[in-house]
């Protein structure tokens, strides 16, 4: 059975576990939403959404420094209890995000972050390409798309800017298959507390500085006492 998105989206819905562990669990039940239910909760993902909900105000501000200093990371992590914010599960979690935002420097938390007029700004700029596209079409004698299908065109290009600029939905770069919300997903699972990422800051080397550009001509006139 073809599993839908739509298919994934009710299931998450029902548990609240991450996307990609809903589509796993779909594959593997054939599509069946209630066995699927059943082996998320067999893994322990089912009863790691329930946490999602519960105060996490505990955690650590963790900082990642890579390329001999020219990109550097702050990002706070917060789970429920001091304990588990000190063991060794929690601290590589929290390292393995800061090497995840120094490595795919995302603008971004989640979506609900992204302002909206960015969104309509790309979306613009999606659609005069889809257009763009469309022409090119005619030109080369095929068929031009309905309205219908570049809107949806534009729709894809915008999840698709979601999940490159949206830590939370970025794919793992440890794990292909994974997006940081199924890693953070799995470790609550096992840890047993709810586990929020707060806030970054991500600082390049020389990021916004304008390189300077010397005159050549005005250095010799200088130097010529003109």
């Amino acid at each position: 059975m073809a599993i839908t998105a739509a298919l994934v989206k009710e299931l998450r819905e029902v548990t609240g576990a991450g996307m990609m562990d809903c589509k796993k669990v779909l594959t593997e039940a054939n599509g069946d939403i209630q066995k699927a239910i059943d082996l998320l909760r067999e893994k322990g993902l089912a009863a790691a959404a329930k946490k999602a909900g519960r105060i996490a105000a505990e955690g650590v501000v963790s900082s990642y420094i890579h390329g001999g200093g020219r990109i550097g990371v702050l990002v706070e992590v917060n789970c429920e209890t001091d304990f588990v914010a000190k063991t060794e599960d929690f601290q590589a979690l929290v390292k393995d995000i800061a090497m995840q935002i120094a490595a795919a420097n995302p603008a971004y938390l989640n979506r609900e972050e992204v302002p909206a007029e960015v969104i309509e700004h790309e979306k613009a700029v999606l659609l005069e390409q889809a257009k763009a596209e469309a022409e090119e079409d005619v030109k080369a004698g095929r068929k031009p798309k309905p309205q219908a299908v570049l809107e949806k065109m534009v729709n894809g290009r915008v999840e698709k800017f979601y999940k490159e600029n949206c830590l939370m939905e970025q794919v793992f770069i440890k794990d292909g298959d994974k997006t940081i919300t199924d890693v953070i997903t799995e470790k609550i699972a096992k840890i047993g507390e709810n586990i929020n990422v707060r806030r970054f800051v991500r600082y390049a080397l020389g990021e916004g500085i304008e390189k300077r550009q010397d005159d050549f001509e005005a250095e010799v006139r200088a130097a010529a006492g003109q």
